[in-house]
């Protein structure tokens, strides 16, 4: 059963990584946006439609690393404080 400290180091994690996927998310939707808003123009058969697939897996993605795998994390992953790997740095 996970414990407190366990719920807000999988909170922290997902908190740390928003900023960084979010800001690439938007960016590169950003970019495709125009493609996939100009998708019934002639000449734009395969670009429209491939845009759209991108913009789908941006926020497929965005949402398995912000939701889905800290929820994963906290239901199956193991926690330890930083004092117990002090060891590994004195070797």
């Amino acid at each position: 059963m996970p414990t407190l400290n366990d719920a807000d180091t999988a909170i922290r994690g997902a908190a740390d990584r928003f900023a960084a996927i979010l800001m690439t998310s938007l960016v590169t939707a950003l970019g495709v946006l125009p493609l996939a808003i100009g998708m019934g123009e002639p000449g734009r058969e395969i670009d429209g439609p491939l845009a759209v697939v991108i913009l789908g897996g941006l926020l497929t993605s965005m949402a398995l690393n912000l939701l889905v795998l800290p929820t994963l994390a906290l239901r199956y992953g193991r926690f330890q404080a930083e004092d117990e790997f002090q060891h590994l740095a004195n070797v």
